[in-house]
């Protein structure tokens, strides 16, 4: 009997087990599966060992913004590298665009942790159905956020694995929000524009809070192929790639046929907008001053900035590509600099627009003499009406004339400063002392610059020394605000600080006198009389035309000239400079506010009711200034015959005409006399008959002058 079959064993000579192929294969497997887990689980450690850091809204490299008072854009400036990010927050986007966004890239977005394993799964198996091509990324917004942080191409998995890794931080780190804003600020628009704020004003020159569907839908569309879908390049191609996201948000119902096929027929840009540039020098000032702020908010108001850069521009153009403009505005209250206009054009290359005349020292011609006076006041040297002789006057050496080069005799000092005479200005500051009116610049925060640090002499009444636009602004604020201090401020730098009070640059009754003086000055041609207190003046050569003023809320400074100091014969402060102010006020939109009421202690009255030590200006060196200019007959002249017709019998009248002299004039006919004058320049004097006549006249002071005539 045959024994039966047992399982077959190891023999006692080593031979092999039946099933040893099966272990073998296990075994091989494993070691492949464990061997692939490893090395997949390398290519991950290796792949997302040096990720980047998870950036914030105070980390993110952006554009440096400059904004006005109402936080409007003024003017943006690139960042290091030179791209156009601006910041943005979802606030300030609209929530049709973010809706719109959503939906089509990422529509699970507030529902996953970074990654979309569905999308994924979808996308891994067209990866392998492409034979390891990338058909569908499968990218979450968050993945997208990681890739433009990492910098890491689109189109290979090494990179993908990294976008997840980081994805998964993003979320761990962020809220959602967050990682949206990240998206908004950086996403790629074409060229050198990222982040949805930048493409918005760059492709709408608007800013992305209010938008179009179409707009939105194209805003959707262009990061995905910012460079083959810019519309500057490829309009055809932008506009069929808005219309792609259009059908699949009305296929999701997010959107109505009708809206998108409305939406369909808005043109898309052609061409890039520029990005806002207003009051581009003092944002750039800001910017010096502050190079690691993101956000520089101003105080100018935009609308009144961009109007008077367009105006500057505009009365520019007119003159002559040379020629500049500078205007400042400011509020008397704060000081707040409403309005900074540096040049008639940034980029305007002849006339230097890169340079800020708001702040380049020039000639201020006679912008000063209003302060001159106003010490004169303040010391109780004059008063408004007091008398003034303009009449040819030396100074050691130096000899000021009048700008029309005549001498107008005795004038009142509200006169002399209405009409801007030269001569009486210098009397004045003569009995002041130039060192005392560089001290009262100073304390109006002027920085007066002498030539060649000269000791300071006459000829800074009249323009010889250094002063800016803003300077003048200054003053003259100072003088509105009844002498107090003013201080500029335009949040381009840090606000000067004092220790202890500040001194007045006028007391309060001198400073009115100016102001009342200063609102009587004859308007150009397209001003109302009385509307402001005003200044004119004209540089020396005719190189600075400048006009300052204010009424009883706002102070306006213009200068106009060439910025390289060349000679422009004719231009003047009345004619070029005092137009510009005038319509500067016209501008802010609101009547105009009165100056105020004149305080107390103020006179009110002629020259003849005033106190008689204020009838005549009075200098110390009464030989100077003590005694006008005699009176001098200016009709008839001497040894003139004179027809009357008295050979007929006519009784006749002889016209007799003075100028210079201090009133009242006494009138002598041959040495009688027969008319007493209080302030009259002219009369009529009655002779007996023809013949020879001595005709004499004596003013107030005892001083004469005698004509000799025939008549007939």
């Amino acid at each position: 009997m045959t024994a039966p079959d047992r399982p077959a064993t190891a023999s006692s000579s080593g031979q092999a087990p039946r099933y040893w192929w099966a272990w073998s294969l296990a075994s091989a497997v494993s070691i492949v599966l464990v061997g692939s887990i490893f090395a997949v689980l390398a290519l991950v450690v290796g792949l997302t060992r040096d990720l980047p850091e998870i950036p914030n809204a105070e980390t993110l490299v952006v554009s440096t913004v400059v904004v006005d008072r109402n936080d409007r854009l003024l003017r943006p400036f690139t960042t290091p590298e030179g791209r156009w990010r601006l910041p943005v927050g979802i606030d300030a986007v609209d929530r049709r665009y973010l809706d719109m966004l959503i939906a089509y890239e990422d529509k699970n977005y507030y529902s996953h942790s970074g990654i979309d394993w569905q999308a994924m799964l979808r996308a891994g198996m067209q990866f392998v159905g492409a034979g390891g091509r990338i058909v569908s990324g499968g990218s979450t917004l968050s993945m997208q956020v990681a890739r433009l942080i990492d910098r890491t191409p689109t189109g290979n998995l090494a990179a993908k694995i990294r976008q997840m890794a980081l994805a998964d931080r993003l979320e761990q780190s962020l809220s959602k929000d967050e990682i949206l804003t990240l998206y908004l600020t950086l996403a790629p628009f074409g060229g050198n524009i990222e982040g949805v704020r930048a493409a918005s004003l760059s492709w709408f020159g608007k800013e992305p809070a209010r938008l179009t569907t179409a707009e939105a839908a194209l805003l959707v569309a262009l990061p995905q192929s910012p460079e083959a879908r810019r519309p500057d390049r490829d309009a055809d191609a932008a506009r069929m790639s808005r219309d792609r996201v259009l059908d699949r948000l009305t296929g999701a119902g997010l959107l109505s046929p009708d809206e998108a096929e409305f939406a369909k027929r808005e043109p898309v840009p052609s061409a890039r907008r520029d990005f806002p540039l207003l009051a581009p020098h003092l944002a750039r000032t800001a910017v010096a001053n502050a190079p690691q702020s993101r956000h520089i908010a101003l105080t100018v108001d935009l609308g009144l900035q961009q109007s008077l850069e367009t105006l500057a521009a505009a009365r520019a153009a007119i003159m002559g590509p040379d020629v500049s403009v500078g205007i400042v505005v400011a509020d008397l209250g704060s000081g707040e600099v409403l309005a900074s206009v540096g040049s008639a054009g940034l980029l305007a290359t002849r006339s230097d627009g890169f340079v800020d005349m708001t702040r380049a020292e020039r000639s201020p011609g006679s912008t000063l003499k209003p302060l001159i006076y106003g010490l004169a006041f303040e010391l109780g040297l004059a008063h408004p009406e007091s008398l003034i002789a303009d009449r040819p006057t030396g100074f050691s050496g130096y000899d000021p004339v009048n700008f029309d080069g005549l001498n107008h005799g005795t004038v009142t000092m509200r006169q002399a400063l209405t009409q801007s005479l030269n001569v009486p200005a210098v009397i004045v500051l003569d009995a002041v002392g130039p060192a005392r009116l560089l001290a009262r610049l100073k304390r109006a925060n002027v920085q007066p610059v002498l030539p060649d640090t000269a000791m300071p002499g006459l000829a800074i009444g009249l323009g010889g020394v250094g002063v800016t636009l803003r300077d003048l602004v200054s003053l003259y604020g100072a003088i509105a605000r009844g002498g107090a201090p003013f201080d500029l401020i335009d949040g381009a730098g840090p606000a000067r600080t004092w220790n202890g009070a500040r001194p007045h640059v006028l007391d309060e009754l001198a400073a009115w006198y100016v102001s009342d003086i200063l609102a009587g000055v004859p308007p150009p041609h397209n001003g109302a009389p009385g509307r402001i207190a005003y200044k004119t003046g004209t540089s020396y050569g005719y190189r600075d035309a400048w006009s300052i003023g204010f009424d009883g809320k706002t102070v306006i400074g213009v200068w106009v000239g060439r910025p390289d100091g060349a000679s422009m014969p004719g231009l003047t402060g009345i004619s070029a400079a005092a137009p510009l102010l005038f319509e500067s006020f016209d501008r802010l939109g609101a009547p105009a506010t009165p100056l105020p009421r004149a305080p107390s202690g103020a006179i009110l009255a002629a020259n003849a009711q005033l106190p008689l030590p204020l009838r005549n200006f009075r200098h110390p060196n009464a030989a100077l200034v003590a005694r006008s200019p005699a009176p001098e007959i200016t009709f008839p002249s001497d040894g003139v015959d004179v027809d009357l017709g008295l050979s007929e019998g006519y009784a006749a009248s002889l016209v007799v005409k003075v100028r210079n002299g201090v009133p009242p004039f006494t009138y002598f006919l041959d040495g009688d006399p027969v008319v007493r004058a209080d302030f009259a320049r002219q009369t009529s004097l009655s002779p007996e008959g023809p013949g020879f006549v001595t005709l004499s006249v004596v003013d107030a002071d005892g001083q004469s002058d005698i004509v000799k005539v025939f008549l007939r």
